[in-house]
């Protein structure tokens, strides 16, 4: 088995989810986006309850290159407050591979 960071992040839009997607993959800081289907987020915000559809993105990654990946998406996102959540799993050893491949 081999250890992977998969990073969770909501956007506004589908064309902002594959505008990241498309940088980070395009530098090799993740080796794969999925950009999953449009979501309804319930949340706090200044105090208030809001409600927005929003666009979820997995993004996979060695760990290693964890805090470079989330730097970027930070600086792509267009969100005042980007929430860029992470974790680690373990994965097939052919699919580590795979990821280790495609990244740097």
């Amino acid at each position: 088995m081999s250890a992977l960071t998969l990073f969770y992040v909501t956007f506004a839009n589908r064309a902002d989810a594959e505008r990241v997607a498309e940088a980070v993959l395009a530098e090799h800081l993740a080796a794969c986006a999925n950009i999953l289907a449009p979501c309804t987020s319930l949340y706090l915000w200044h105090g208030a309850l809001e409600r927005a559809e929003e666009v979820p993105v997995l993004f996979k990654t060695r760990p290693m290159l964890a805090t470079r990946l989330h730097a970027r998406i930070a600086a792509l996102h267009p969100y005042e407050l980007p929430v860029i959540e992470s974790w680690t799993v373990t994965a097939d050893e052919k699919v580590g591979a795979w990821v280790e491949g495609e990244t740097r």
